[in-house]
């Protein structure tokens, strides 16, 4: 969390949004109080996990190192409408998403500002999919410990996954997909776990069955598409990640088709790159974000230039 020091830096605000489905969605964002961010980062918070609480720390640090932050709880997570912990339909959690990232982006304020991606465990997969959503969009993306595969030792075999689909048709909210608690593993300051466990908009438990089988197929059709990412992106992944594959970053990495492209990997590090780890370690993680954005942001934004050409070239038109 941020120092009192900070708090004159930092502007934090909530709001609720309206989906599609008439669903409430919370939604928080953290400014710089100056009024003149360098850039726009949109938070993809972890699965089971949600932006206020967990991300705060995560949306103080950027908005102190001059960037707008903007999060949004998905359906069944957090703050927002929908039964805790289920995803009755990744497409629409995309859609959601789309939606509210591009509302803030097309305020008049922010059309000339970059905007970027940062996503977290499953919120890497969510960061993804809304890059192939609209693949000329985003300027960039920060994908930390990527749900990119599910680690072997959490996925259920083939012939358990193909009946857990099946039951996922009839009784989807059920609680009985078999793994271990993945707090246990992702995170490895032993107080992170205690906050975690004792934050009620945090989901426990078991993954329903819907779920389950959604993260199973989002992961597998993105694992097969890697070499499809063509954003300028960042992923970072520790090294002793028991709970998404490290391989598949690398995989990412080697096999994207971004002309611009990094790979940071953590010797000794776990799942919880942004929060979950000792401070020293935070502290390099950050340092390594911030300065990609910084680098980012201060040479200029094709994107912007492209735009405003087209603006001025369908000005001219009779």
């Amino acid at each position: 969390m941020a120092g009192t020091s900070d708090e004159a830096n930092i502007i934090y605000e909530e709001e609720y949004v309206l989906n599609s489905r008439g669903m409430k969605l919370f939604a928080s964002r953290w400014l710089p109080a100056n009024g003149n961010p360098k850039a726009i980062i949109f938070m993809c918070h972890g699965y089971a996990m949600e932006c206020s609480i967990t991300m705060n720390s995560t949306g103080r640090k950027l908005a102190n190192a001059g960037y707008a932050v903007y999060g949004v709880d998905y359906e069944g997570h957090g703050k927002s409408d929908g039964r805790q912990g289920l995803v009755l339909d990744f497409n629409s959690l995309i859609n959601d998403c789309c939606h509210y990232f591009t509302t803030i982006s097309e305020k008049k304020e922010n059309k000339k500002k970059m905007r970027f991606l940062l996503g977290e465990s499953m919120g890497g997969a969510v960061a993804l999919l809304l890059h192939w959503k609209k693949p000329d969009y985003w300027d960039g993306a920060i994908l930390v410990a990527p749900m990119c595969k599910i680690a072997d030792d959490l996925r259920p075999n083939a012939m358990v996954v193909g009946v857990l689909s099946a039951l996922s048709r009839v009784i989807p909210s059920w609680r009985l997909i078999p793994t271990q608690d993945i707090i246990d593993v992702a995170f490895k300051e032993p107080q992170v776990r205690q906050q975690i466990r004792a934050n009620e908009y945090c989901y426990k438990g078991k993954p329903r069955l819907r779920t389950g089988c959604e993260l199973l197929r989002v992961s597998t059709e993105i694992e097969q598409r890697l070499n499809e990412v063509s954003l300028p992106f960042l992923v970072l992944h520790g090294e002793e990640d028991q709970v998404t594959d490290k391989a598949v970053s690398k995989q990412l990495y080697e096999v994207a088709s971004s002309t611009d492209k990094t790979i940071k990997l953590y010797p000794g590090m776990w799942h919880g790159l942004l929060y979950g780890e000792p401070p020293e370690n935070l502290n390099i993680v950050f340092s390594d974000i911030i300065d990609w954005l910084d680098h980012k942001s201060q040479y200029g934004n094709t994107r912007i230039e492209r735009e405003l050409k087209q603006q001025h070239e369908d000005h001219l038109k009779p």
